[in-house]
Protein backbone atom coordinates (compact mmCIF):
# COMPACT_ATOMS: atom_id res chain seq x y z
CA UNK A 1 0.00 0.00 0.00
CA UNK A 2 1.20 3.35 -0.52
CA UNK A 3 2.11 5.31 2.63
CA UNK A 4 0.78 8.21 1.45
CA UNK A 5 -2.71 7.66 1.33
CA UNK A 6 -4.66 10.86 0.73
CA UNK A 7 -7.19 10.92 4.36
CA UNK A 8 -9.49 13.00 1.76
CA UNK A 9 -10.48 9.44 -0.24
CA UNK A 10 -11.28 7.59 3.10
CA UNK A 11 -15.27 9.53 3.18
CA UNK A 12 -15.29 8.11 -0.31
CA UNK A 13 -14.38 4.75 0.57
CA UNK A 14 -16.97 4.81 3.74
CA UNK A 15 -19.80 6.13 1.46
CA UNK A 16 -19.56 3.84 -1.23
CA UNK A 17 -19.78 1.27 1.66
CA UNK A 18 -22.52 1.97 3.19
CA UNK A 19 -24.51 3.60 0.09
CA UNK A 20 -23.23 0.09 -2.27
CA UNK A 21 -22.68 1.64 -5.19
CA UNK A 22 -20.72 5.14 -7.06
CA UNK A 23 -23.96 6.90 -7.82
CA UNK A 24 -25.19 6.91 -4.78
CA UNK A 25 -22.05 7.21 -2.99
CA UNK A 26 -21.73 10.95 -5.41
CA UNK A 27 -25.04 11.89 -3.82
CA UNK A 28 -24.31 11.54 -0.40
CA UNK A 29 -21.56 13.71 -0.83
CA UNK A 30 -22.42 16.31 -2.87
CA UNK A 31 -19.76 14.97 -5.63
CA UNK A 32 -19.78 14.35 -9.67
CA UNK A 33 -19.84 10.43 -9.91
CA UNK A 34 -16.86 10.85 -12.46
CA UNK A 35 -15.14 12.49 -9.11
CA UNK A 36 -16.24 9.37 -6.85
CA UNK A 37 -14.68 6.91 -10.11
CA UNK A 38 -11.99 8.77 -9.88
CA UNK A 39 -11.03 9.02 -5.87
CA UNK A 40 -12.56 4.93 -6.64
CA UNK A 41 -9.77 4.28 -8.79
CA UNK A 42 -6.82 6.63 -6.51
CA UNK A 43 -7.80 3.95 -3.85
CA UNK A 44 -7.74 0.66 -5.59
CA UNK A 45 -3.97 2.12 -6.65
CA UNK A 46 -3.56 2.95 -3.32
CA UNK A 47 -4.54 -0.97 -1.51
CA UNK A 48 -3.72 -2.98 -4.89
CA UNK A 49 -7.01 -4.30 -4.56
CA UNK A 50 -10.49 -3.81 -6.49
CA UNK A 51 -12.18 -2.75 -2.66
CA UNK A 52 -15.53 -2.73 -4.17
CA UNK A 53 -16.83 -5.23 -7.17
CA UNK A 54 -20.10 -5.00 -8.58
CA UNK A 55 -22.98 -7.69 -7.84
CA UNK A 56 -26.30 -8.25 -8.37
CA UNK A 57 -26.69 -6.22 -4.96
CA UNK A 58 -24.83 -3.13 -6.00
CA UNK A 59 -20.97 -2.89 -4.72
CA UNK A 60 -19.71 -5.07 -2.83
CA UNK A 61 -16.71 -4.62 -0.22
CA UNK A 62 -13.82 -6.94 -0.89
CA UNK A 63 -12.34 -8.22 2.20
CA UNK A 64 -9.86 -5.51 1.86
CA UNK A 65 -12.51 -2.82 1.98
CA UNK A 66 -14.23 -4.95 4.69
CA UNK A 67 -10.87 -4.62 6.74
CA UNK A 68 -10.55 -0.83 5.61
CA UNK A 69 -13.81 0.69 6.59
CA UNK A 70 -13.83 -0.19 10.55
CA UNK A 71 -10.54 1.95 10.91
CA UNK A 72 -11.27 4.65 8.51
CA UNK A 73 -14.98 5.46 10.39
CA UNK A 74 -12.68 5.86 13.99
CA UNK A 75 -10.56 8.08 12.06
CA UNK A 76 -13.36 10.29 10.26
CA UNK A 77 -14.89 10.06 13.73
CA UNK A 78 -12.04 11.64 15.39
CA UNK A 79 -11.51 13.93 12.85
CA UNK A 80 -14.83 15.14 13.41
CA UNK A 81 -14.80 15.23 17.27
CA UNK A 82 -11.25 16.37 18.13
CA UNK A 83 -10.58 18.77 15.06
CA UNK A 84 -13.64 19.82 13.84
CA UNK A 85 -15.37 20.55 16.63
CA UNK A 86 -12.28 22.75 18.01
CA UNK A 87 -13.64 24.94 15.23
CA UNK A 88 -17.03 25.66 16.28
CA UNK A 89 -17.70 27.30 19.72
CA UNK A 90 -21.25 26.40 21.96
CA UNK A 91 -21.20 29.04 24.91
CA UNK A 92 -24.22 27.06 26.65
CA UNK A 93 -21.74 24.43 27.74
CA UNK A 94 -17.91 26.75 27.94
CA UNK A 95 -16.24 26.98 30.92
CA UNK A 96 -13.73 29.48 29.13
CA UNK A 97 -12.32 32.65 31.02
CA UNK A 98 -13.24 35.36 29.06
CA UNK A 99 -10.34 38.42 29.78
CA UNK A 100 -10.99 41.73 28.90
CA UNK A 101 -8.55 45.01 29.31
CA UNK A 102 -10.40 47.59 30.25
CA UNK A 103 -9.84 50.62 32.01
CA UNK A 104 -11.84 51.96 35.08
CA UNK A 105 -14.07 53.74 33.04
CA UNK A 106 -14.00 51.01 30.56
CA UNK A 107 -15.18 48.43 33.39
CA UNK A 108 -18.18 51.06 34.34
CA UNK A 109 -19.05 51.12 31.10
CA UNK A 110 -18.60 48.06 29.33
CA UNK A 111 -18.23 45.45 32.45
CA UNK A 112 -21.78 45.42 33.67
CA UNK A 113 -23.77 44.47 30.57
CA UNK A 114 -21.24 42.26 29.52
CA UNK A 115 -21.48 40.45 32.53
CA UNK A 116 -25.30 40.04 32.85
CA UNK A 117 -25.32 38.73 29.02
CA UNK A 118 -22.72 36.33 29.73
CA UNK A 119 -23.92 34.69 32.76
CA UNK A 120 -27.09 33.98 30.47
CA UNK A 121 -25.51 32.39 27.80
CA UNK A 122 -22.41 31.30 28.70
CA UNK A 123 -23.73 30.21 32.44
CA UNK A 124 -19.94 28.20 33.32
CA UNK A 125 -17.66 30.57 32.04
CA UNK A 126 -16.12 33.34 33.70
CA UNK A 127 -15.05 37.05 32.97
CA UNK A 128 -11.83 38.69 34.40
CA UNK A 129 -11.04 42.20 33.75
CA UNK A 130 -7.29 43.68 33.31
CA UNK A 131 -5.58 47.11 32.73
CA UNK A 132 -1.99 46.13 31.62
CA UNK A 133 0.44 49.32 30.54
CA UNK A 134 0.47 49.61 26.22
CA UNK A 135 3.73 47.50 25.94
CA UNK A 136 2.12 44.42 28.14
CA UNK A 137 -1.43 44.58 26.48
CA UNK A 138 0.07 44.46 23.00
CA UNK A 139 1.83 41.00 23.69
CA UNK A 140 -1.08 39.29 26.30
CA UNK A 141 -3.19 40.06 23.31
CA UNK A 142 -1.13 38.46 20.88
CA UNK A 143 -0.34 35.19 23.19
CA UNK A 144 -4.41 34.91 23.82
CA UNK A 145 -4.04 35.85 27.34
CA UNK A 146 -6.42 38.26 26.54
CA UNK A 147 -9.07 37.90 24.24
CA UNK A 148 -10.36 41.75 23.63
CA UNK A 149 -9.53 45.28 24.31
CA UNK A 150 -12.63 47.44 24.81
CA UNK A 151 -12.54 51.12 24.94
CA UNK A 152 -9.92 53.91 24.03
CA UNK A 153 -6.54 51.92 23.29
CA UNK A 154 -4.14 53.96 20.56
CA UNK A 155 -1.87 51.59 20.93
CA UNK A 156 -4.02 48.90 19.36
CA UNK A 157 -4.19 51.23 16.19
CA UNK A 158 -1.45 49.82 13.92
CA UNK A 159 -0.08 46.29 13.93
CA UNK A 160 -1.53 43.53 13.90
CA UNK A 161 -4.68 44.07 15.16
CA UNK A 162 -8.32 44.52 14.25
CA UNK A 163 -10.85 46.91 15.56
CA UNK A 164 -14.27 47.60 15.40
CA UNK A 165 -15.79 51.02 15.93
CA UNK A 166 -18.95 50.72 18.83
CA UNK A 167 -19.86 54.02 19.75
CA UNK A 168 -18.64 57.85 21.03
CA UNK A 169 -18.60 59.66 24.34
CA UNK A 170 -17.36 63.53 25.05
CA UNK A 171 -16.20 64.80 28.27
CA UNK A 172 -18.33 66.83 30.83
CA UNK A 173 -17.29 68.49 34.24
CA UNK A 174 -18.02 67.41 37.69
CA UNK A 175 -18.83 69.77 40.36
CA UNK A 176 -20.49 69.57 43.80
CA UNK A 177 -23.77 70.08 43.69
CA UNK A 178 -24.20 72.80 46.08
CA UNK A 179 -21.21 74.74 44.08
CA UNK A 180 -21.67 78.82 43.67
CA UNK A 181 -21.72 78.56 40.16
CA UNK A 182 -25.25 76.98 39.33
CA UNK A 183 -26.40 76.23 35.37
CA UNK A 184 -26.34 73.37 32.99
CA UNK A 185 -23.12 74.80 32.02
CA UNK A 186 -19.63 76.76 32.08
CA UNK A 187 -18.44 79.64 30.07
CA UNK A 188 -14.72 79.21 29.33
CA UNK A 189 -14.20 82.18 31.93
CA UNK A 190 -15.25 80.10 34.58
CA UNK A 191 -14.23 77.19 33.63
CA UNK A 192 -10.81 78.68 33.32
CA UNK A 193 -11.10 80.69 37.21
CA UNK A 194 -11.98 77.69 38.73
CA UNK A 195 -9.37 75.77 40.56
CA UNK A 196 -9.07 71.76 38.75
CA UNK A 197 -8.13 68.26 39.43
CA UNK A 198 -6.56 66.12 36.84
CA UNK A 199 -6.70 62.55 36.99
CA UNK A 200 -3.91 60.67 35.48
CA UNK A 201 -5.36 57.43 35.32
CA UNK A 202 -4.04 53.70 33.35
CA UNK A 203 -7.10 54.79 30.93
CA UNK A 204 -5.84 57.14 28.01
CA UNK A 205 -9.36 58.89 27.58
CA UNK A 206 -7.75 61.87 29.35
CA UNK A 207 -4.49 61.96 27.25
CA UNK A 208 -7.01 63.11 24.44
CA UNK A 209 -8.88 66.30 26.93
CA UNK A 210 -4.89 66.71 27.71
CA UNK A 211 -3.22 67.21 24.40
CA UNK A 212 -6.19 69.42 22.97
CA UNK A 213 -5.84 72.01 25.69
CA UNK A 214 -1.94 71.92 25.48
CA UNK A 215 -2.60 72.45 21.61
CA UNK A 216 -4.89 75.42 22.11
CA UNK A 217 -1.97 76.92 24.86
CA UNK A 218 -4.73 76.68 27.26
CA UNK A 219 -3.71 76.48 30.86
CA UNK A 220 -5.80 76.08 33.88
CA UNK A 221 -5.65 76.09 37.49
CA UNK A 222 -4.34 72.74 38.94
CA UNK A 223 -3.89 72.23 42.63
CA UNK A 224 -4.33 68.26 42.31
CA UNK A 225 -3.11 65.12 40.35
CA UNK A 226 -4.28 61.97 41.24
CA UNK A 227 -4.32 58.20 39.05
CA UNK A 228 -7.41 57.43 40.81
CA UNK A 229 -11.44 58.50 39.33
CA UNK A 230 -12.78 56.88 42.87
CA UNK A 231 -11.60 59.75 44.78
CA UNK A 232 -13.05 62.14 42.81
CA UNK A 233 -16.62 62.18 44.65
CA UNK A 234 -15.10 62.94 48.07
CA UNK A 235 -12.91 65.47 46.61
CA UNK A 236 -15.09 67.66 44.30
CA UNK A 237 -18.34 67.26 47.49
CA UNK A 238 -15.69 68.79 49.79
CA UNK A 239 -13.97 71.71 47.42
CA UNK A 240 -15.34 74.10 45.05
CA UNK A 241 -12.80 72.22 42.29
CA UNK A 242 -13.65 71.22 38.87
CA UNK A 243 -12.84 67.59 37.44
CA UNK A 244 -13.28 66.99 33.48
CA UNK A 245 -14.15 63.45 33.34
CA UNK A 246 -15.26 61.28 30.75
CA UNK A 247 -19.11 61.96 30.71
CA UNK A 248 -20.03 58.25 31.99
CA UNK A 249 -18.10 58.74 34.70
CA UNK A 250 -20.14 61.93 35.49
CA UNK A 251 -23.32 60.59 35.00
CA UNK A 252 -22.69 57.59 37.54
CA UNK A 253 -21.21 60.04 40.62
CA UNK A 254 -23.84 62.38 39.65
CA UNK A 255 -26.99 59.74 40.00
CA UNK A 256 -25.43 57.99 42.62
CA UNK A 257 -23.61 60.33 45.23
CA UNK A 258 -24.76 63.05 46.97
CA UNK A 259 -23.40 66.63 46.48
CA UNK A 260 -22.04 66.01 42.84
CA UNK A 261 -23.29 67.52 39.95
CA UNK A 262 -22.23 66.68 36.11
CA UNK A 263 -22.22 69.53 33.83
CA UNK A 264 -21.62 69.98 30.34
CA UNK A 265 -18.18 70.77 28.87
CA UNK A 266 -16.75 73.93 28.41
CA UNK A 267 -17.56 76.33 25.63
CA UNK A 268 -14.56 74.71 23.74
CA UNK A 269 -14.05 72.08 20.65
CA UNK A 270 -13.14 69.18 22.50
CA UNK A 271 -12.13 65.86 20.81
CA UNK A 272 -14.70 62.81 21.39
CA UNK A 273 -13.56 59.99 22.46
CA UNK A 274 -13.84 56.68 20.01
CA UNK A 275 -15.10 53.44 21.73
CA UNK A 276 -13.81 50.61 20.01
CA UNK A 277 -13.22 46.59 20.55
CA UNK A 278 -9.71 45.34 19.56
CA UNK A 279 -8.32 42.07 18.53
CA UNK A 280 -5.40 40.57 17.75
CA UNK A 281 -5.18 39.20 14.08
CA UNK A 282 -4.28 35.61 15.36
CA UNK A 283 -7.98 35.65 16.84
CA UNK A 284 -9.57 37.27 14.30
CA UNK A 285 -10.96 33.39 12.54
CA UNK A 286 -11.13 32.02 15.94
CA UNK A 287 -14.65 30.79 16.98
CA UNK A 288 -14.54 31.93 20.45
CA UNK A 289 -13.17 34.99 19.93
CA UNK A 290 -15.50 35.61 17.06
CA UNK A 291 -18.73 34.80 19.00
CA UNK A 292 -17.68 37.04 21.53
CA UNK A 293 -16.60 39.93 19.60
CA UNK A 294 -20.51 39.66 17.92
CA UNK A 295 -22.00 39.74 21.19
CA UNK A 296 -19.61 43.03 22.12
CA UNK A 297 -20.92 44.64 19.29
CA UNK A 298 -24.40 43.70 19.71
CA UNK A 299 -24.49 45.14 23.12
CA UNK A 300 -22.45 48.75 22.32
CA UNK A 301 -23.85 51.16 19.40
CA UNK A 302 -24.20 54.54 19.22
CA UNK A 303 -28.12 54.00 19.37
CA UNK A 304 -27.78 51.20 22.10
CA UNK A 305 -25.58 53.76 24.13
CA UNK A 306 -27.23 53.22 27.49
CA UNK A 307 -24.85 56.99 29.62
CA UNK A 308 -26.47 58.83 26.53
CA UNK A 309 -29.89 57.85 27.45
CA UNK A 310 -28.92 58.32 31.16
CA UNK A 311 -27.52 61.67 30.19
CA UNK A 312 -31.00 62.51 28.14
CA UNK A 313 -32.83 61.81 31.27
CA UNK A 314 -30.84 63.21 33.48
CA UNK A 315 -31.32 66.59 32.29
CA UNK A 316 -35.02 66.48 31.65
CA UNK A 317 -35.59 65.37 35.20
CA UNK A 318 -33.22 68.08 36.31
CA UNK A 319 -35.50 70.43 33.78
CA UNK A 320 -38.40 69.66 35.30
CA UNK A 321 -37.02 69.99 39.26
CA UNK A 322 -35.55 73.35 37.67
CA UNK A 323 -39.84 74.54 36.89
CA UNK A 324 -41.84 72.56 39.79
Amino acid sequence: MNKRLDLNLLPIAVAIFEERGVGKAAIRLGMSQPAVSSALAKLRAAFDDPLFVRTAHGMEATPRAQALIAPARDVLLRVDRDLLSSMSFTPVTSTATFTFALSDVGEMVFLPRILDTLQKLAPLASVRSVSPPPNELRQAMETGEIDLAVGYFPDLEIGNFFQQRLFTHHFCCLLRADHPIGGKRLSLKQFLELRHVVVRAEGRSQELFERFLASKKIRRKIVLFTPHFMSLPMIIARSDLVATVPHAIGMYYSEHLANIKAMSPPPLDLPRIVLKQHWHRKSHHDPRNKWLRKLVSQLFSQESDEWKQRRAISESARSRRASA
